[in-house]
């Protein structure tokens, strides 16, 4: 065989192939290259725009921690301010009502000191009646001695 022939064959062969895939195959397969493409240049616009995304959303979220950080820390001024008042309204309070028990019970004193004084007089006045009969060695009247009781009481 002639391997000039077969080689012209093969060339010739290689052409038609060629012309073939050009005309009917190529233009699809760069069609595809170009959706790809297309594709992964869109992809990476999304991911970009995520990323910007996610930075702003991040800075946003340390925006709000420090407003909430800002916030609370007024809350708990502001709950340590009314429990500082609680607690002065509290010792008021108690201050108050301990000077009306004080009283109160001055006032009590007072009475139960009276009561003691009369209770004392009559007793007073008991013994001395019954010292009186004893030096006397006879009864006295009943009304005479309750009178006698009650100036000795008023006396005292």
């Amino acid at each position: 065989m002639n391997f000039n022939l077969t080689l012209i064959g093969q060339v010739f062969s290689l052409a038609i192939f060629v012309g073939i895939c050009m005309k009917y195959i190529w233009p699809h397969v760069i069609n595809a290259l170009r959706e790809r493409e297309k594709r992964v240049a869109d992809g990476l616009a999304a991911a970009e725009k995520g990323q910007q995304k996610l930075d702003q959303a991040q800075a946003r979220y340390q925006e709000l921690v420090e407003e909430g950080k800002g916030s609370a820390a007024g809350i708990v001024a502001q709950a340590q301010k009314r429990g500082g008042e609680i607690i002065d309204e509290a010792k008021n309070t108690a201050h108050t009502e301990g000077a009306r028990i004080i009283e109160a019970a001055g006032h009590e004193v007072a009475q139960q000191k009276e009561l003691a004084r009369a209770e004392l007089r009559k007793q007073v006045a008991a013994l001395a009646l019954a010292g009186a009969e004893q030096i006397l060695m006879r009864e006295v009247d009943r009304k005479t001695h309750n009178e006698l009781l009650d100036k000795i009481s008023a006396r005292l």
